[in-house]
């Protein structure tokens, strides 16, 4: 249990940095007061520009790989095909990928008001099937330029990582990933929420 207190404490605290509320207030903006309110990448991208985003599309990713990774090394860095999380090691990388997530959604860093956790998941996917990742970054570019739209791309990636990973690991760990994945969705409900109230 060691390994997974260690991944979910680590993954936590790493998805709490508030990556897009320290480069909005940079440029005198706090994403969480305009646009949608939604303190991640698209928001600050559509208040701030392409080049002032860019550190908050890779930071947002690098906090749930940079917490795949703690998982993974806490539990001995057991992987399988294609490097695919394995054996010992497949509960606490999940478990710290999903406090990222709710580090991200929840941060203690910026009193609870933080994202929808996508690019966090998508960091930490890489560390969960790396093959699978590669393949939906394949994904991404192909779409972006077929739909002559990044934002369709993304979804195009992000909803065909649970099929592209059958392709390297069981299917117990794809079901890992739709739990994953439903988190997303409960922060977008959220959202919505939020909205009619206001």
């Amino acid at each position: 249990m060691i390994p997974v207190l260690v991944a979910v404490i680590g993954g936590y605290l790493l998805g709490s940095v508030p990556v897009a509320v320290l480069v909005g207030r940079a440029h005198g903006v706090d994403p969480r007061d305009v646009g949608d309110r939604n303190p991640g990448f698209w928001n600050v991208m559509e208040r701030l520009g392409r080049k002032a985003a860019a550190p908050v599309f890779a930071g947002d990713m690098l906090k749930g790989t940079a917490a795949g990774l703690v998982g993974l090394l806490a539990s001995g860095a057991q992987t399988g095909a294609a490097g695919s999380v394995a054996g010992d090691s497949v509960l606490p990388v999940y478990a710290a990928v999903a406090a990222a997530m709710a580090g991200h959604a929840w941060p203690v860093f910026a009193g609870g008001r933080g994202g929808r956790s996508i690019l966090t998941f998508a960091g930490g996917f890489a560390v969960i099937c790396p093959a699978a990742f590669g393949l939906g970054v394949a994904l991404l570019v192909a779409g972006s330029l077929a739909f002559r739209s990044f934002a369709w791309g993304t979804r195009l990636a992000v909803f065909s990582l649970p099929v592209l990973q059958l392709f390297f690991a069981p299917v117990e760990q794809v079901a890992g990933t739709g739990a994953l994945m439903c988190l997303i969705g409960l922060r977008f409900g959220q959202a919505a929420l939020a909205g009619r109230r206001t």
